[in-house]
């Protein structure tokens, strides 16, 4: 009795899973849907219709529609993720991409392994969802990494126009317009919502909560303060900038200091799936006494639990909050 190469098979469905998800997106969207686009989506979308209420309306509806499907069978499980990843397909494409991609991977381990017919119907489940799942944790973890990263130059932008002589919505709308995506077509947003009569306060704290992002609710909070109490508001700013650009320092410092052991437990975790890939590539019946013993079962399964606390455990040390 040998092992087989399924578990690697498996991993490379896997994997196409993402690739097919990536690619479909890229496809129906465009380049403009990349974070690193040197234009931002809402001025190239402004661009291609030249009308602005048309743009803010179809904006609008794709930060919206994930909350709002929550409750979506199957589908709860990432609303939140596809909230801050501004994932533009909508809920049920999204779902749809889930079956299809389960089929597929259905179809790859028919070809490919020799799994019974649960166990692939399960399987193939698991990839198609966990597939997008994964896809979009990914856009998600991007995406926000950059907004927290980009806004305090965009903060600074603001108290730049304000000493000048602009007003608050000027403002937004400069750092629309200068700042690169993801944060421009946010802020865009909020200048066309402004410019139709919805406060700005409001929807910056809308904004705040639909991100949940603890720096964008300091700047909700200081433009409403300032709104209610009045005072300088590009010293308020200018303030909170710093505060945000120390805080991001201080995060970045702590996440190089917990880097070692962050990397320490996916090695250890990761290392005996290697070596196990490893021995079956080179000695095939290394286990094959081993697996005869009743044993063997239980203790892989024990392994395998033991794997998964390590990484668990280990991501539990390192996250520190700042």
């Amino acid at each position: 009795m040998s092992l087989s190469a399924e578990p690697i098979i498996y991993g490379l469905i896997f994997i196409g899973v993402l690739v097919l998800v990536e690619g479909l997106y890229l496809t129906v969207f465009g380049r403009s849907i990349r974070l690193d686009s040197r234009v931002n989506r809402r001025l190239e979308m402004l661009d291609k219709t030249g009308n602005r209420e048309e743009v803010m309306d179809k904006l609008r509806k794709e930060m919206e529609q994930h909350l709002k499907a929550r409750r979506v069978p199957l589908y709860a499980i990432l609303s939140q993720k596809a909230q801050k990843a501004a994932i533009a397909f909508t809920p049920k494409q999204i779902v749809l991409i889930m079956i299809a991609t389960g089929i597929l991977a259905f179809l790859g381990l028919s070809i490919g392994t020799e799994t019974q017919l649960p166990v692939r119907i399960l399987v193939s489940a698991a990839m198609g969802v966990g597939g997008v799942y994964v896809w979009i944790s990914m856009k998600a973890s991007k995406r926000m990494a950059l907004m927290e990263e980009q806004l305090p130059d965009a903060i600074e932008l603001m108290v730049r126009s304000l000493r000048v002589g602009h007003p608050f919505s000027s403002a937004i709308g400069i750092v629309a317009t200068e700042v690169a995506d993801p944060l421009a077509t946010e802020f865009g947003v909020i200048s066309d919502e402004a410019t139709y009569g919805r406060d700005i306060g409001e929807a910056l704290k809308d904004m705040a909560e639909r991100l949940d992002m603890q720096d964008l609710r300091f700047l909700a909070v200081a433009v409403a303060i300032q709104q209610q109490a009045g005072g300088n508001l590009a010293e308020i700013l200018d303030g909170l900038a710093k505060v945000i650009r120390a805080r991001f320092r201080l995060f970045r410092r702590v996440k190089a200091i917990t880097a070692e052991a962050k990397w320490s437990g996916n090695f250890l975790s990761g290392f005996p799936l290697f070596a196990l890939m490893g021995i079956q590539l080179l000695k095939p019946d290394y286990y094959d006494e081993a697996m005869e013993t009743p044993y063997f079962i239980p203790a892989a399964i024990i392994v395998g639990v033991f794997l998964v606390l390590n990484l668990v455990v280990m991501r539990a040390l390192v996250n520190i909050k700042v």
